[in-house]
């Protein structure tokens, strides 16, 4: 596992340099709302983004012969979830899911006059949005912290909402005064 260098100081690089020598989005966003609240997170919801984004919390998983990671235990999830002094998730609506069938019983529909524009320009909230991306961090609460489990619906990689995740919880623990943050992550994922 590649461990990242403390966010401010040492020898690695600021985080602007960082964000310039990364590639801007091809496609913007959809719609996201970000959420530092734990209660947001639902933990069916979030056991179900960990399979379909094919992430295990164990360092050397089991692999089936699908090349699919063990399910994630729901007791362990649940106690990880209440020692994460940061947790933040990403939601948007079900239909900037490309994978989401648009007769989803999820999707709710407003009938009336106007028909479904309500449903449309109606803001994206827990309630009404889907868990799309996720992201913890778990410190000592006084100097040093180490960012897990950062993870976005396959559906939309590659949009910058992995970066929104890892910005909110670094700029949480800055604000609590934490800056020797590190990131935990595999080879591929650096």
């Amino acid at each position: 596992m590649a461990v990242a260098a403390a966010v401010y100081g040492g020898s690695s690089p600021s985080p602007p340099r960082i964000a310039a020598q990364i590639k801007p989005n091809s496609t913007p966003p959809p719609p996201v709302f970000i959420s530092t609240n734990p209660a947001h997170v639902n933990q069916h919801h979030l056991r179900d983004l960990y399979a379909i984004c094919n992430h295990s919390c164990h360092r050397f998983p089991t692999i089936d012969a699908a090349g699919r990671v063990e399910p994630v235990d729901a007791l362990k999830l649940r106690e990880a979830l209440s020692h994460s002094p940061v947790v933040v998730s990403a939601f948007t609506k079900p239909e900037f899911l490309t994978t989401q069938s648009s007769a989803s019983p999820e999707v709710t529909t407003f009938t009336g006059i106007g028909g479904d524009w309500i449903r449309k320009v109606a803001p994206v909230t827990p309630e009404n949005g889907r868990l799309i991306g996720f992201g913890r961090a778990v410190s000592d609460l006084g100097l040093t912290a180490s960012i897990y489990d950062v993870m976005v619906h396959p559906a939309l990689r590659g949009r910058g909402i992995g970066r929104m995740i890892v910005q909110r919880i670094i700029r949480t623990l800055t604000n609590r005064g934490i800056y020797d943050i590190a990131a935990l992550c595999t080879d591929n994922q650096s």
